[in-house]
């Protein structure tokens, strides 16, 4: 994506906070927002009730973009890109990634501050920035990935 590419995104991402509407891009631009900030400061608290958050999110089906939609009775799109594939499994993709990632997110973070595998500091900070991109450009290769499988 060329530099102007970037910024426009950003800037619709910023028209779209400013206009109170949640969909699932905003959802992912702030999450990743939320844990490079807490990465970067190791602030060790938020990742964990991230995780927690997103893993109630992914059990559920009752995630933040759903909850606001139906507060502000509208009904907004995903702003992602999606595969026109017939589904195959009653799942949503949507859950099931918010449950891959806290995973991951999870065990190398807890492998890394907690078991002192130095290896594994490379995951969180990774996925930190794929979702932080998947929002500013509405590109989530996971999302596509999980949709490609069979994921309603």
């Amino acid at each position: 994506m060329s530099g102007s590419g970037q910024v426009n995104g950003l800037i619709n991402i910023i028209i779209i906070l400013e206009s109170n509407e949640m969909s699932d891009r905003v959802y992912l631009f702030l999450v990743g927002l939320y844990m490079l900030i807490a990465l970067y400061f190791e602030l060790h608290l938020m990742i964990y009730i991230l995780v927690g958050i997103m893993l109630i999110e992914g059990i559920t089906g009752w995630t933040l973009p759903l909850v606001t939609q139906k507060l502000i009775k509208a009904d907004v799109d995903t702003g992602l890109l999606k595969l026109a594939k017939e589904p195959i499994f009653q799942f949503s993709a949507f859950r099931m990634m918010r449950l891959s990632l806290s995973s991951v997110i999870l065990v190398s973070y807890i492998a890394v501050h907690e078991y002192n595998i130095e290896v594994l500091w490379f995951f969180p900070w990774f996925l930190g920035f794929a979702v932080l991109g998947a929002g500013v450009s509405g590109v989530c290769p996971v999302y596509l990935a999980l949709r490609w499988l069979g994921f309603k």
